[in-house]
Order: structure tokens, then C-alpha cells, then sequence
């Protein structure tokens, strides 16, 4: 069960040729991709784009990149449609939300404050609509985890996590599953490639964050110098290559246990499945 549990598949660098990079994906063996929202503008999107895919799912909410430009408004208007859409089985999870603290234009004290605002608040939404979120984790995971430890049955993914293996085990006794990919392609990403192979598999998902974190074989010319690409999800199949190399362990055996990890963590996504 090859899973891409995190691509924004709506992207404007996707508008040219998006057929083509599903078909690439299918062609992949890509049983699934989750398409996550950044802001109340593409809620209705995703939700389209997610109904379009044999095995689609989407999440609604308000990436912290987003929350300077947003308003409580935006908050309501996600309440609305959490509650409108709730019984659909494509909806698995809200988000993404999450906390940016290395970006430093929203990391002024003044941001950092809005920030926690709205990922409390939708926090909150998550736990009123029995959902599990997908969590933006950049610098912040202390802070995450503060919150996280006032709303124990939350549960959901770490997208692109990189923190401690303190942090990471946190994050686990809550319910998290962590996601792995393209980053981890990279051999100076030291910290990410231990805890890929040293955590347990059962806490692993695999993700593409597509057209964002272009997997190394993406992001170097000939000469190895770092360059612009556009990553896609079907890089999620060589994503679970290079995490079965650095586990030392089947191809088959890793597709096969992320795909249960994604299914556990996220419920609505193996209910959607199973049905298919």
C-alpha cells in the first residue's frame, strides 16, 4: 500500500501537467496521495481534487505560512466546513497546521503569538470533529508538544519532522506518526537518516510534500550542485527505496508497514481504502 500522505497536489506548478503527474504517480504503484490545504482559499480545491483520484483524501486547514495573511474569519469558515463535510470519507485529517518558527518573516515575537493562536485553535477543531492533523514542524516542536499534551487524543502525522529523538518519541506516545521523504535522500541530512533507521518502522509514514523537498536523484545537477526542481508523488516509490536501504530491510516489507502506520493514524484513510 504505497501511500504519498502529504502532496499538494493543487499547486500552481502542477496546473500544466497535473493528468500527466497522476498518471506518473498511478504508474508508481501510488495507491493513495492525501492533499492537504494551506489556507481557506483552496479548501474547496483540494476537496475537488481529492474526489478526482481513484484513492484521493484531503485535509482542511490553515498553514502557519498563511497565518499572517488570515483571520478569525478564515477559523469560522473552517469550523463550517469541518462540520458540512464531516461525514465525507475523503476528509482524514485537518490540517495543515503546525508551527514555523524558522522562517523569519513569521517569526517575530508578534507572529510566533498569532501563529499558536491559530494552531490552537484548530487543535481545538480537530479534537471537536474527532480528527486526527497533519502537523507543519519547523523549529517548533517543544512548543507543538506543549499543546499537544493538553489534547491527548488528537493523534495524526509529523510532516517532514526533524527534531530530537526525544522529541520524536514525544511525538509518538501521542499517536504521531512521523513523516519521512525526500530530505532523508540527502547525505549530509544526518539527523533525519539516523532517525529513519533507528526508530521503528511502525512509527514511520512516507510522504512527498510535493512539488516542495525534491528528493537528491531531483535536486542536483550532474556536478551535484544543489538546484531547482519540482518534486512529484511518484518520487514516493524511490523515497521508500532509499528508506528500505537505510533500514536494511525489504522494499516490500517498509511499503507494506507505512501503509498500515498511515491507515492506523489516519482512520478515515483505511476506511477509504478498504471500500475501494
Amino acid at each position: 500500500m504505497l501511500i504519498d500522505t502529504h502532496c499538494h497536489l493543487d499547486a500552481a506548478e502542477f496546473d500544466t501537467d497535473r493528468p500527466d503527474v497522476v498518471r506518473r504517480a498511478q504508474g508508481a504503484g501510488v495507491r493513495s496521495i492525501v492533499i492537504p490545504a494551506v489556507c481557506r482559499d483552496n479548501f474547496q480545491t483540494v476537496r475537488d481534487l481529492a474526489a478526482s483520484l481513484p484513492g484521493g483524501a484531503y485535509a482542511l486547514g490553515i498553514h502557519p505560512l498563511f497565518v499572517p495573511r488570515a483571520s478569525d474569519s478564515d477559523l469560522a469558515a473552517l469550523e463550517d466546513l469541518l462540520r458540512a463535510w464531516r461525514d465525507d470519507p475523503r476528509l482524514v485529517a485537518v490540517g495543515e497546521i503546525g508551527l514555523d518558527f524558522f522562517v523569519p518573516e513569521v517569526s517575530t515575537p508578534e507572529l510566533r503569538a498569532r501563529q499558536e493562536h491559530f494552531y490552537v485553535r484548530q487543535l481545538d477543531l480537530a479534537q471537536q470533529f474527532g480528527l486526527p492533523v497533519l502537523l507543519h514542524v519547523r523549529r517548533s516542536q517543544d512548543m507543538l508538544l506543549k499543546h499537544l499534551r493538553r489534547r491527548p487524543l488528537i493523534g495524526g502525522i509529523a510532516h517532514a519532522f526533524n527534531g530530537s529523538f526525544q522529541q520524536a518519541e514525544q511525538f509518538l506516545e501521542r499517536g504521531f506518526a512521523l513523516g519521512v521523504g525526500g530530505a532523508m535522500t540527502f547525505d549530509r541530512a544526518l539527523q533525519i537518516r539516523r532517525l529513519a533507521a533507528q526508530l521503528p518502522v511502525t512509527a514511520l509514514v512516507l510522504e512527498t510534500d510535493a512539488p516542495d523537498i525534491p528528493p537528491a536523484w531531483l535536486g542536483r545537477d550532474a556536478e551535484g550542485r544543489l538546484q531547482p526542481a519540482r518534486n512529484e508523488p511518484a518520487e514516493v516509490a524511490r523515497i521508500a527505496d532509499s528508506l528500505a536501504a537505510l533500514r536494511a530491510e525489504s522494499r516490500d516489507a517498509v511499503i507494506a508497514q507505512c501503509g498500515r502506520n498511515a491507515m492506523r493514524v489516519l482512520p478515515k484513510l483505511d476506511a477509504l481504502l478498504s471500500s475501494l
